[in-house]
C-alpha cells in the first residue's frame, strides 16, 4: 500500500493483514482523488473507519489542511500512529481518534468537514447504518463531499436525509458512492 500522488507520493505505508482491513486499491483511490482534484487542497478532512489511514494520509499528501482519524482498533490505531510518523506528519495536521465510529458521529459538535471517507469493514456491512447516522449528525455542512466504499451487494440508498449520491461506480466486488448535501457537476 502507497501514496499514490502529492508531497509523499511513493511513499510505502505501514499495514498488517487483518479481516477487518481492505485497503482501499490504488485505482479507486487515484478515481477519487482525481473527481475532487480541486476539493482536496486546504480541506478538513473526516477518515472514518481508518484502518491504516491509508485515504486521510492521501488528502494531505495532496494538500489537506488537516485529517480527523477515527478507528477503534487498537491494532489499526497503532498502525494509523506509525505512518503518520513515517510521514512526518505534525500534530498540527491531523488527530486519531480511538473510538467506535457511531460513537463519534452521535457525539460530534465541531464544525462539518469538507471531506468525509467511509471505509468500514466488510464483513459487518455497516454502510447504510453508518449513512443513516450521518445524514443526522453535524459533521458535515453545505459544501462537504462524502465518499463510502462498501462490497457492491450492500444496499447503499441514493438519499440519506439531504446527503444525495450524485456518482456510484463498481470496481470488482466493491462500489464507491459519492454523496454530496446538494449535487455538484
Amino acid at each position: 500500500m502507497r501514496i499514490i500522488s502529492g508531497k509523499f507520493k511513493g511513499r510505502t505505508l505501514v499495514s498488517f493483514k487483518a479481516d477487518h482491513i481492505r485497503p482501499t486499491m490504488d485505482r479507486v483511490k487515484e478515481t477519487l482523488f482525481n473527481k475532487w482534484m480541486g476539493y482536496v487542497e486546504d480541506a478538513k478532512t473526516l477518515d472514518l473507519f481508518a484502518g491504516t489511514g491509508n485515504l486521510g494520509l492521501e488528502a494531505l499528501s495532496r494538500g489537506a489542511m488537516h485529517v480527523t482519524f477515527v478507528e477503534k482498533n487498537a491494532k489499526s490505531v497503532d498502525i494509523i500512529r506509525k505512518n503518520v510518523e513515517l510521514l512526518k506528519i505534525t500534530k498540527n495536521e491531523h488527530v486519531v481518534i480511538p473510538k467506535d465510529v457511531f460513537s463519534f458521529i452521535k457525539t460530534y459538535q465541531g464544525e462539518g468537514f469538507d471531506i468525509i471517507f467511509i471505509d468500514p469493514p466488510f464483513t459487518e456491512k455497516l454502510a447504510d447504518d453508518v449513512m443513516t447516522a450521518l445524514a443526522s449528525s453535524q459533521c458535515f455542512h453545505q459544501n462537504t463531499l462524502i465518499a463510502i466504499e462498501a462490497i457492491k451487494q450492500e444496499k447503499i440508498e441514493t438519499e440519506y436525509g439531504d446527503l444525495i449520491c450524485y456518482d456510484k461506480q463498481d470496481y470488482g466486488d466493491k462500489s464507491l458512492s459519492l454523496f454530496s448535501k446538494k449535487a455538484i457537476d
